[in-house]
């Protein structure tokens, strides 16, 4: 367990479904660190959420002794900095830079392939899956033989690849595409068995059964 004062309060605003906010989840249970969750409804946000957020208005959001934290990648490194046991990035300054740019580029270019070719219509599909395709192909020149993409540990490129570890199996199941597979992508499966097996984030991933459920309701209404 993180060392805490007794008076610490931390507090999460999210969305279960959202791979955004399990990054926080994640990233709290392992650093051993208790916190209390709030499900937001963004299509009828709290005053909460508009009063910590009032930039973006989305999730999530970590309050820590009334003061808040938007953008879930700017939530891991705080987090990291304020519990230093578990460490999620190197003390190498290069090594630190380089889990940055692995962290925005999933954001930036790797999940939205994903995303898109998963949500995409028959139209525009096939673009979509080529640059999805593309996108795991990056990561799996990247991830070579380590364990995680943060060595032997998970660090924050790692916990900020969940939607890839996880999500992406589900998503492609019911979108009907193979994309990250054993046979296409050997070492980022490898990896993605890895990360949702360790213990702690076995625990903090939504359930799948519910998971499937909720995107299929959401493809159904498209």
């Amino acid at each position: 367990m993180a060392p805490a004062n007794e008076e610490e309060e931390v507090r999460l605003l999210g969305k279960w479904p959202s791979p955004f906010s399990n990054r926080v989840v994640l990233a709290l249970k392992l650093k051993g660190v208790e916190y209390k969750y709030s499900e937001e409804n963004l299509a009828n946000k709290s005053d909460d959420l508009l009063k910590y957020n009032p930039v973006y208005k989305k999730v999530p959001v970590l309050v820590h002794n009334g003061n808040p934290i938007a953008e879930s990648l700017v939530i891991l490194e705080y987090i990291d900095d304020t519990w230093t046991n578990n460490s999620f990035l190197s003390q190498d300054p290069y090594e630190r830079a380089l889990a940055r740019f692995w962290s925005k580029t999933l954001d930036d270019k790797i999940l939205p392939a994903i995303w898109n070719a998963c949500w995409s219509d028959e139209k525009g599909r096939e673009k979509a899956v080529e640059e999805a395709l593309e996108a795991l192909n990056i990561l799996e020149n990247e991830i070579k033989d380590k364990k995680f993409f943060g060595g032997e540990t998970i660090g924050l490129v790692d916990i900020a690849a969940n939607f890839i570890g996880y999500w992406v199996e589900i998503l492609q199941e019911i979108a009907g595409l193979e994309l990250l597979t054993v046979e296409k992508f050997p070492k980022v499966f490898k990896w993605s068995q890895e990360f949702i097996n360790h213990p702690v984030i076995k625990e903090g991933l939504p359930p799948r059964d519910e998971l499937f459920a909720f995107f299929k309701a959401s493809a159904s209404k498209k």
